[in-house]
């Protein structure tokens, strides 16, 4: 069966991705497939992740993904396995009433729960050897595909076993209270409806949060049932819809999503990628792109992920959008060339827009510039913002910050190695790589603008970070960038001018040192989480291409420790890349010396589980997760300037799984716990393709056939 069936439709609410859809009869029998499919992969992951020790990469095994839907007129019955000709009839004054398989029955009475039993109805008490609840209201009953009554009560849930009640409180992680109703399905989960949202308790006992517009039209809900395909359908004071699952794979999921960013994240001819803004809000088909500030980071994490693809699959297509990128990002190294405003040669615009639009300059005029200086005294009043390129066809912007550079660099370095097909192809990399990277050394390590001064971020020199208290928060990452910078320069040309310049960083002004202190942060759930995706960018490269001993012990060390921090942030990529970049690591002090490997499985737990559950609706739907009950908030003097409540599921102490909050790129907060989304723009699915094919091309993931 697991080889035979058909995968399913990835759309979201307005049929964000589709693929070839499958009978909706093979879900139900997928399921017994999945659970018992899924068990093997975590049963691997579980003995081969610590780490980074996966002797053969883990199969794409099918899962089921959820979506929200359209509902019928009419939600039909869940009275699961039940018979109408075993049914007793209502006991005398019933409010509720469930029914089961094998001729179960339940209902409620007043404040009591009664139940069918040997032909009679007969009270029933929620106790077990250790106590018990004694609720004065029982909101919803129902019977499971087990034949366990689940009841619902102001103090939470209550499931009969055979050796007793077992309860289910938020202390023990139900997410809400104040449950309206209950549905079971056929796979053995049980829905839950509250007035609050829907959660989802599986076979295993894991709760899946459902709430926003990503998932209901309305938060209360008013009744919840389950069609015989598993698909919940729910009635709420917004109106009905449903949420259905389809078996999918891994690899099904990442063309869907590249097939969405060919339709509607690609901008100007070079395509650059990114997010797209939506003129009917929800609507998807309205999709539209505009000027972004960061093209060639966004564009950058994408042809990275697209070489990662080539590398893995040898798809011709995926050589394609990768050989696109490196054209668009050297573009930006050539459009700043000439014009009345120049800057010195190699330096990137941050991004471009043509000349037949609008006049960028006049929102980001100076007026604007000074306004921003109110509340960053560094901020540059530049004067025009976006420049008109020599010949006339375009405006690109200046003022580009490290970020950019980081994902140039990034870029470049993997289409050397993965995708270059001969020495030409190689010297084109080398070319552009050695423009940006003299302009830096030609300038003192600083991005040089038109004005013939520094970038407002793009300053890495000694005499900057180590000399001026404005820059302390920033000396640990610029470091890293610039040592990384230097060593994919040296990797690319063999000029040794590069390796020099690293060699004296390290020497004279102690750069290797610096990395020690890569986050500024008061505890996790702190810092910035823009820097995060910038410093592991660079690790994985200096990881690879420093020979020093000296410098890759402090990197290494460096990464396991920064890695410590986004450990609970159940990130694919940054797991990814301290697992590749530390497997064979160690790091000698004066007591012992110390294997820097991943100490456990659980890194691989969480990417698989990211990679899974990462939503296919990707429009910025508003969530709310701050009135749950099963969070903790992170401590005050740990974001104490945080403009959101901010927190980790208590049950862990990690953030929520990541189809219950926002991600754009992985630099959005995960632990921000609401999110005021607007149903205007739209993700382009890199935070998915780049950790996904990155573990496809180290042998963390084993390809599947295409879709």
């Amino acid at each position: 069966m697991a080889a035979g069936v058909a995968f399913g439709c990835l759309c979201g609410c307005a049929a964000l991705i589709s693929l070839r859809p499958a009978p909706r009869g093979d879900a139900v029998a997928f399921r017994t497939v999945m659970y018992r499919s899924a068990a093997v992969l975590w049963g691997v992951a579980a003995a081969l992740g610590a780490g980074m020790s996966v002797a053969q990469p883990l199969p794409d095994v099918a899962f089921l993904q959820q979506r929200a839907v359209a509902a019928p007129a009419a939600l039909p019955s869940s009275d699961v396995g039940a018979s109408p000709s075993v049914r007793p009839a209502p006991p005398e004054g019933a409010t509720l009433v469930a029914s089961g398989p094998g001729g179960n029955a339940a209902a409620v009475v007043g404040d009591g729960l009664r139940v069918w039993r040997n032909g009679a109805w007969q009270a029933e008490r929620l106790r077990n050897a250790h106590g018990g609840w004694d609720p004065r209201t029982i909101t919803a009953i129902a019977f499971d595909v087990r034949g366990r009554l689940w009841v619902a009560s102001p103090q939470g849930l209550g499931v009969q076993e055979p050796e007793g009640w077992r309860f289910i409180d938020p202390a023990r992680g139900l997410p809400v209270l104040d449950v309206t109703s209950m549905a079971a399905a056929p796979d053995g989960a049980m829905w839950v409806g509250s007035r609050r949202g829907a959660v989802r308790i599986a076979p295993d006992g894991a709760y899946e949060y459902r709430q926003g517009r990503r998932w209901l039209p309305h938060d209360e809900i008013r009744g919840v049932t389950v069609d015989a395909s598993g698909t919940a359908w729910f009635d709420t004071a917004g109106g009905r819809a449903g949420i259905e699952a389809r078996p999918t794979t891994l690899a099904a999921k990442a063309a869907a999503f590249e097939d969405a960013i060919d339709r509607h994240h690609r901008r100007t001819p070079y395509g650059y990628v990114v997010e797209a803004h939506l003129k009917t809000p929800g609507d998807v088909t309205t999709a539209f792109t505009t000027d972004n500030d960061n093209d060639g980071l966004w564009t950058g994490m994408y042809g990275a992920a697209e070489c990662f693809a080539y590398a893995a699959t040898r798809s011709e297509a995926a050589r394609q959008r990768a050989r696109r990128a490196f054209e668009a990002l050297r573009f930006l190294v050539d459009v700043t060339r000439g014009g009345e405003h120049s800057p010195p040669d190699g330096f990137p615009a941050r991004s471009i827009m043509p000349i037949s639009g609008r006049d960028p300059n006049i929102q980001d005029s100076p007026e604007n510039d000074r306004r921003r200086q109110a509340r960053d005294a560094m901020w540059k009043v530049i004067a025009p913002r976006w420049p008109r390129s020599a010949d006339g066809q375009w405006y690109w912007k200046s003022d580009t910050s490290s970020d950019e550079l980081d994902g140039h660099y990034f870029f470049y370095a993997l289409y050397h190695d993965l995708v270059a097909r001969d020495d030409a192809e190689r010297a084109e990399v080398a070319a552009v790589v050695r423009r940006i990277t003299d302009h830096l050394l030609t300038h003192d390590f600083t991005l040089v603008d038109h004005d013939g001064k520094p970038t407002r971020w793009g300053m890495f020199g000694p005499s900057v970070l180590n000399a001026s208290l404005n820059w302390t928060d920033e000396r640990g990452l610029n470091s890293l960038s610039m040592l990384t910078y230097l060593r994919i320069a040296h990797h690319v040309t063999g000029d040794g001018r590069y390796d020099a310049a690293a060699s004296t960083l390290v020497s004279r002004h102690g750069y290797a040192m610096n990395l020690s202190h890569p986050k500024v942060t008061l505890g996790v759930g702190g810092g910035n989480q823009s820097d995060d995706e910038m410093a592991f960018m660079n690790y994985y490269h200096l990881l690879k291409y420093e020979r020093d001993p000296v410098v890759r012990a402090a990197a290494a060390r460096s990464l396991h420790g920064y890695w410590q921090l986004e450990r609970p942030e159940r990130n694919p990529f940054f797991n990814l890349v301290a697992a590749v970049s530390l497997k064979d690591q160690t790091f000698t002090s004066a007591f012992e010396v110390e294997s820097l490997a991943l100490p456990d499985a659980s890194w691989l737990d969480d990417t698989l589980d990211t990679l899974r559950r990462f939503p296919v609706d990707l429009v910025d739907h508003g969530l709310e997760n701050s009135h749950r009950l099963d969070v903790r908030r992170l401590d005050a003097h740990v974001r104490p300037d945080a403009a959101t409540p901010v927190g980790v599921r208590a049950s862990d102490g990690k953030v929520l799984p990541v189809d219950e909050r926002m991600v754009f790129h992985w630099n959005v907060d995960p632990f921000a716990l609401d999110h005021k989304g607007t149903d205007s723009r739209l993700a382009d699915g890199t935070s998915y393709l780049l950790p996904y094919y990155m573990a496809l091309h180290h042998g963390v993931i084993a390809a599947s056939p295409p879709p």
